[in-house]
């Protein structure tokens, strides 16, 4: 057996045993006189041949993320901006006239001035906040007419990539567009035209037009820019319950982790990644108290970003003694502020299920409540994966189920 033989032998083996991964490493060094290169690592074969496992018995596997050491903080998570657009100003045009030897009214030269460039929102899947988005945004101003009947450059446009499922709206709330598809675009700001030169007045009753135009200013709007659909799946629960510790532990994302209420000030969007190259994003919502709705705490803005969510996840502390009653006030503040909105698909995440009180109290949660709930410890890292499954169930059957109502509601 040569040694791609005795490599392909061993990737086929679904269990691990390290008393194998040592004979086998002798016989090796016997055979061909050194080690082989698949054995020298003995934690890569072990996370090889649990993958082959997980593989044999599952269409799909969830990635957790790697350790964040040495990652600088992401920036927080923007879903509305109010911004001012300014269409770039036309180039003047320019007043000359030729000057040519022996030849006293040669006539106009003066060129016309270039057109300003557009300001356009596009929609791209490469973006999925509106944090790079800023205000005034100024398109290009056309380039001025010179002399000899040199017409100034027009400029090009300029483009801003906003997030699918972008919608813009007039600073009175009258809808403008709705971005929902790549590459769907909206004109913000019109480019101004270009002034005429003299040489455009030229005529036969006017031989010698001494006026020129200034280049139209461009248009000028202020628009309000909101994401409709801000993530997947939001986390929402009362301050220190665990959210951005278990965005942490189940994606990339890197919110402020502290001992202290309303740490997460501003929302924070991570991608969860699954092995069939499946994402789906997840947001770490500002922690919510009772009066919520009454502009208590961090106010309601934080309920719109609730609002904007596909599924829920109620994230739950087991530190308390009475953890139903965190679940029946987050619905009560979601219902006050929108009715129905406690309906949509979710999940109730136990943390902190490696607490010496935990158990207790995750029965007795469980007693009280009527969804599917889920115990897992982000800080160390128990049940994750089990969780990220879930999530991603609840996800497609929400898919299915309004996939069918559209297709009824079409039908009727």
């Amino acid at each position: 057996m040569d040694n791609f033989g005795l490599c392909s032998l061993l990737s086929h083996l679904v269990t691990f045993n390290p008393r194998m991964i040592q004979v086998t490493q002798r016989m090796h060094e016997k055979m061909f006189g050194e080690r082989s290169p698949l054995l020298r690592n003995s934690r890569l074969l072990r996370t090889c041949f649990k993958t082959k496992f997980a593989v044999a018995f599952s269409s799909y596997k969830p990635l957790l993320p790697k350790s964040n050491k040495g990652i600088r903080e992401s920036k927080y998570f923007v879903d509305y901006k109010e911004v001012e657009v300014y269409g770039g100003d036309g180039g003047d045009g320019c007043m000359s006239f030729m000057k040519i030897p022996r030849v006293e009214f040669a006539g106009p030269d003066g060129g016309d001035g270039g057109n300003g460039g557009h300001v356009i929102f596009i929609a791209s899947n490469m973006k999925k906040s509106l944090n790079h988005l800023d205000s005034p945004v100024k398109g290009i101003r056309g380039v001025d007419g010179g002399p000899q009947n040199c017409h100034g450059a027009t400029m090009d446009h300029t483009y801003i990539q906003v997030p699918m499922g972008t919608v813009i709206n007039s600073i009175n709330g009258q809808e403008l567009a709705n971005l929902e598809c790549d590459g769907d675009y909206y004109v913000a700001g019109r480019g101004g035209a270009g002034g005429r030169g003299n040489k455009f007045y030229l005529s036969n009753e006017n031989r010698g037009p001494s006026v020129a135009e200034k280049g139209a200013k461009g248009e000028h709007q202020r628009l309000r820019v909101e994401l409709r659909t801000m993530a997947n799946v939001g986390l929402i629960g009362f301050p220190n319950a665990g959210k951005s510790t278990l965005l942490r532990a189940i994606t990339n994302a890197k919110p402020k982790v502290a001992a202290y209420p309303f740490t997460t000030r501003n929302p924070f969007v991570g991608i969860m990644e699954f092995s069939d190259h499946k994402q789906m994003t997840v947001a770490d919502i500002p922690g919510l108290i009772t009066g919520a709705h009454k502009n208590l705490g961090l106010g309601f803005s934080f309920l719109q970003h609730i609002q904007r969510c596909t599924c829920l996840l109620y994230v739950i502390d087991l530190s308390y003694t009475e953890p139903w009653t965190q679940y029946k006030a987050l619905q009560y503040e979601l219902e006050q502020y929108q009715q129905g909105l406690s309906t949509r698909p979710c999940l109730i995440v136990a943390n902190k299920i490696d607490l010496s009180v935990a158990e207790k109290n995750l029965e007795v949660l469980k007693a009280h409540v009527d969804l599917p709930v889920l115990a897992v410890s982000a800080a160390k890292r128990i049940g994750l994966e089990e969780l990220m499954i879930e999530i991603r169930e609840l996800y497609e059957r929400y898919e299915v189920d309004s996939t069918k109502t559209d297709a009824e509601n079409k039908a009727s």
